[in-house]
C-alpha cells in the first residue's frame, strides 16, 4: 500500500494539471516550466507512434524527434491520451509503453474522440486535429508533425475531409509540415484551407507547395518565408493581432531524401485501388495506405517520412526559438 501511495506521490510531483475549459490537462513540469518563463515549447502529435509507423521504428521516430527539438534550444511537448488522461509531454517510459500498441491498443484520437478516450480511460494517439486542440488550451504557439490531414481523393462522392482542416480553421496554432499527404487531393486541400481563412506559406524561397515525400507539388501558395525569423515575426503578429485561425508553414523534404513523384504516385494509385478493394474508409484509410506505400516502395516511404518528421521539428523548434 506504501509503494503504491509513493508512487502517486511521484506521478503528481512530476506532473501539473492545468483545468482550461473543463478538459484537465497533465503538463509535465518541465513543459510547465517553460510556458510559465516563456520559454520556447514545440507541440508534437502521437499518431506517428500509435498508427503512422510500425514498431520499433514508431518509437525510435519519436525519441529522435523529441532530440531535434532539444538540440534547437526548445522542449518538446508530446502529446497524448494515457489511461484517459491528455498528457502535454511524455516521459520516456510513457512513449515506449504507447508504442506497443499491441498492448496499449490505441485509438486514433481528433477532436471528435477525445472524450471517449478520456470517459473510457482508453490509450489515445492525437492527430494533427486533436493535438492543435490540446496545444491551444495549453497555450503551446507551434506545432511540428509530417504532414497535415486534408481532402481525399474522390471526396466529391465521399465528402470524406479530414478535421485537421476544420481544426486549423479554428485553431490559433502555428503548423510546420511537409505539407498535406501526399495521398490526399493537394489542390482541393488548399482550396478549403483558404475558405477556413488558414494562413498558408511555404518555408524557403519558393511559393512551390510540396507533397509530403517530394519538393514539389505543381501547387503554388500565396506566401513563402526565407527564415525562421521572418516565421516568427508573422506568426507573433497573428497572435498579437487575436485571429483565432490556424497557420499551415510547409517545409520542403530534404533534397537527399526526396522520392521521385512518379515512382511515388505510382505507388499511391497502387495503395489506393488495394484500399478500395479491401473496403477500407474512415479514420483506417490514412495508416493503411502509409502501411501499403511502405511497403510498395520498399521501406523508401518510410525512411522519408521519418527524415521530413526531424527536419519539420528542427525548423519549428528553430522558429519557437525566435518568437
Amino acid at each position: 500500500m506504501r509503494r503504491i501511495q509513493a508512487l502517486r506521490l511521484v506521478v503528481q510531483t512530476k506532473s501539473v494539471i492545468l483545468n482550461k475549459r473543463k478538459l484537465s490537462l497533465h503538463v509535465k513540469e518541465e513543459i510547465k516550466h517553460a510556458l510559465e518563463k516563456k520559454q520556447p515549447v514545440v507541440a508534437l502529435e502521437s499518431t506517428i507512434i500509435t498508427h503512422g509507423m510500425p514498431f520499433p521504428q514508431n518509437i525510435e521516430c519519436a525519441k529522435q524527434v523529441e532530440d531535434v527539438v532539444r538540440q534547437q534550444g526548445a522542449v518538446p511537448a508530446t502529446i497524448a491520451i494515457i489511461n484517459g488522461k491528455v498528457e502535454v509531454g511524455l516521459t520516456e517510459d510513457e512513449i515506449n509503453i504507447l508504442g506497443d500498441t499491441k498492448t496499449s491498443v490505441p485509438i486514433k484520437a481528433s477532436r471528435r474522440d477525445i472524450s471517449y478516450v478520456v470517459s473510457t480511460k482508453s490509450n489515445g494517439g492525437t492527430t494533427v486535429s486533436g493535438t492543435l486542440l490540446v496545444a491551444n488550451k495549453a497555450r503551446i504557439p507551434i506545432f511540428a508533425t509530417g504532414g497535415i490531414g486534408g481532402v481525399h481523393r474522390g471526396s466529391e462522392t465521399t465528402f470524406d475531409i479530414s478535421a485537421d482542416l476544420t481544426e486549423l480553421g479554428r485553431t490559433g496554432v502555428a503548423v510546420v509540415s511537409s505539407g498535406v499527404k501526399s495521398i490526399l487531393d493537394i489542390p482541393k486541400t488548399l482550396e478549403y484551407l483558404e475558405t477556413q481563412g488558414v494562413f498558408v506559406a511555404t518555408f524557403g524561397e519558393s511559393n512551390e507547395f510540396p507533397a509530403f515525400y517530394s519538393r514539389k507539388s505543381g501547387c503554388q501558395v500565396p506566401y513563402f518565408t526565407e527564415n525562421v525569423d521572418v516565421a516568427a515575426r508573422i506568426i507573433k503578429t497573428h497572435r498579437e493581432l487575436g485571429v483565432q485561425s490556424g497557420m499551415l508553414f510547409a517545409v520542403p523534404i530534404p533534397e537527399e531524401y526526396a522520392l521521385d513523384s512518379i515512382v511515388i504516385n505510382e505507388a499511391i494509385e497502387e495503395a489506393l485501388s488495394e484500399a478500395k478493394h479491401d473496403g477500407i474508409k474512415g479514420k483506417n484509410i490514412t495508416p493503411y495506405l502509409l502501411s501499403k506505400i511502405a511497403l510498395i516502395t520498399e521501406g523508401q516511404s518510410l525512411q522519408s517520412n521519418i527524415a521530413l518528421i526531424k527536419n519539420n521539428a528542427k525548423v519549428a523548434a528553430s522558429i519557437a526559438v525566435a518568437l
